[in-house]
Parts: C-alpha cells; sequence; structure tokens
C-alpha cells in the first residue's frame, strides 16, 4: 500500500498560513478597522504628544517659556524688517499691524512645524515602529497633537499683543474655536502625507524648510496680500488668498483685531477653511493608509 501524500503538499505558503489562522505582520488592516484601532490608541496618542512637548526643550535653561519665546522673537525679527524697514504694513495702522503680523507668524508656526515634525514622524522614529505593534498613524496625528498644544500656550502671548494694541476680547473671539479646529485638521492630514512621503524619501526632511520659507512668504504672513497684490491680475492675489495657510490666518485675524474686517477676507472664506480642512484630513489619512505595511520595513 503506498504512503498518503503530506496534508499540506501542493499548497504555497500563503494557503498554508490561511489553512492555519496566520496573518501577515503588519498586514493593513481594512480602513473602518483602522480606524478602531486609532481610536483605541487616543490615550497613547496624547500621552505621546505630551511627553515629545516636555523633553523639546528639557535641555534649554529657559525650558518651556521658550514655546513662546521662539515664534514671538520670529515676530520681532520680522517687524523690524517687514514693518520699520521694507513698510510691510502699509494701509494699516500700527494699533493693526503688529497683531496682524504677530498672529499670522504664530497661526503659520502652528502649520510650519505640523509639516516639519510629520515630515520625520515615520523615519525618525524606526525604533518604535519595529518595537512595537500599532496604528502608524498614531504618530503623525500625535505630532499634530503637540503642536496644537504648544500654540495654545502661545496663544496667551498673543492675547497680550492684540489686547495691548487695543483690539479687545468681544463675541468674534468665540471663533477662534472653530478656526483651530479646522486648521487641527488640516495640519493632521499634511502631517499624514508628509510622514507617508518621508518614510519613503528621508531626504525631503532637509527639502522642507526651503518649501515651508517660500509657503511662509506666499501666504501673507508679513503683509496684506490684497494691498500688496493690487496691481496685479486679480487671479494671482486670489491663488495666493486662497492657499490654506492664507486662509486660516486671515480667519484667525478677523476674529482677533478689531479693525481687520470681513473686507479683508477672500470670498467664501469658511467653505474655503472647511474644504481645505476636510480635503486633505479625509486624503490625507487616507493616503498613509495605504502604505500601513511597509512603514519600517526596508
Amino acid at each position: 500500500m503506498s504512503a498518503l501524500p503530506p496534508p499540506h503538499e501542493g499548497l504555497t505558503a500563503a494557503q498554508l498560513a490561511a489553512r492555519h489562522g496566520l496573518a501577515v505582520s503588519g498586514a493593513r488592516p481594512p480602513l473602518p478597522e483602522y480606524v478602531r484601532r486609532l481610536w483605541g490608541r487616543r490615550h497613547f496618542i496624547l500621552a505621546f504628544s505630551r511627553a515629545k512637548l516636555a523633553a523639546q526643550y528639557s535641555q534649554a535653561r529657559l525650558g518651556q517659556l521658550w514655546q513662546v519665546a521662539t515664534p514671538l522673537l520670529n515676530a520681532a525679527v520680522y517687524f523690524m524688517i517687514f514693518g520699520l524697514l521694507l513698510d510691510a504694513g502699509r494701509g494699516m495702522s500700527k494699533d493693526v499691524y503688529i497683531p496682524f503680523l504677530v498672529t499670522g507668524v504664530f497661526v503659520f508656526t502652528f502649520t510650519q512645524t505640523s509639516a516639519m515634525s510629520g515630515v520625520r514622524a515615520i523615519s525618525g522614529n524606526l525604533g518604535l515602529v519595529r518595537a512595537l505593534h500599532f496604528p502608524r498613524a498614531a504618530l503623525p496625528v500625535s505630532f499634530a497633537l503637540q503642536q496644537l498644544q504648544q500654540l495654545l500656550y502661545s496663544m496667551l502671548v498673543l492675547f497680550l499683543v492684540v489686547i495691548g494694541m487695543g483690539s479687545y476680547p468681544d463675541l468674534s473671539w468665540a471663533l477662534i474655536v472653530p478656526v483651530l479646529a479646522l486648521q487641527f485638521c488640516f495640519n493632521t492630514g499634511l502631517a499624514l502625507i508628509l510622514a507617508r512621503a518621508g518614510a519613503r524619501t528621508p531626504d525631503l526632511a532637509q527639502l522642507m524648510p526651503f518649501v515651508m520659507r517660500t509657503w511662509m512668504y506666499a501666504s501673507g504672513v508679513m503683509f496684506s496680500i490684497p494691498v500688496f497684490l493690487a496691481d496685479k491680475p486679480q487671479w494671482a492675489a486670489n491663488i495666493l488668498q486662497w492657499n490654506p495657510a492664507a486662509v486660516y490666518m486671515d480667519l484667525m485675524r478677523f476674529a482677533l483685531i478689531e479693525g481687520y474686517g470681513a473686507e479683508n477676507l477672500p470670498e467664501h472664506a469658511w467653505a474655503l477653511a472647511g474644504g481645505w480642512a476636510v480635503l486633505i484630513a479625509v486624503g490625507g489619512f487616507v493616503y498613509f493608509w495605504r502604505a500601513e505595511e511597509r512603514y519600517g520595513r526596508g
């Protein structure tokens, strides 16, 4: 009598693994399941962002004061160069231009630091990625959350500057909450997009400072786009005003600064802010998720 063939004869490795209930380590789960797992790691995301925030300036003598001092010093430098030497505040009184500038610097810094930390979220944490199994989106999300917490500390100084220039709290200040919520969604999506790109191309981190500097100059941080482009074609001013960084800065200025009215906003500013937030947040999340199983490999 001939011997029976082994039960696994003729099966591929994948078929054999499936028969015994084995799955690829780090395989990408379906999108709804991935969202559920990410929500299950919400406490880790919050704790990780807080730890990163606390450690950011741990070696500096002034410690966490640099969270506020850095954007404030940047605003002071920009005021000396653009406000005093180049008259970038033309058409605005000093009481309006100073809070205009400081608000722009603080709000743009929120997006800038979210992007810069996002591009290194995977490539700069490979030890963690390779050692533990968790949804990799937790890293760029936690970095965006870290930058939101840092901005909230900075907002205290921003409020003092705005009040010192004569813009006192009123009902328009309630708009700060939806503006920050929409910008946070946008920044998180941007961090997710750049995290995937940075994981594949680490050199992107070296290019990003130049990209962000160009974006800053094109977003009206130091000057009013409608005033400076008054003699240019309208489509050029529209393109600059419709870019998300400019939209969120203008909405925050509108909320905070007395004398900065709706005439300074692009048409349908709130629709633009919401559209950018949804497009980049949802698109960035799906884009990041599609490469989930490739992070930390190779």
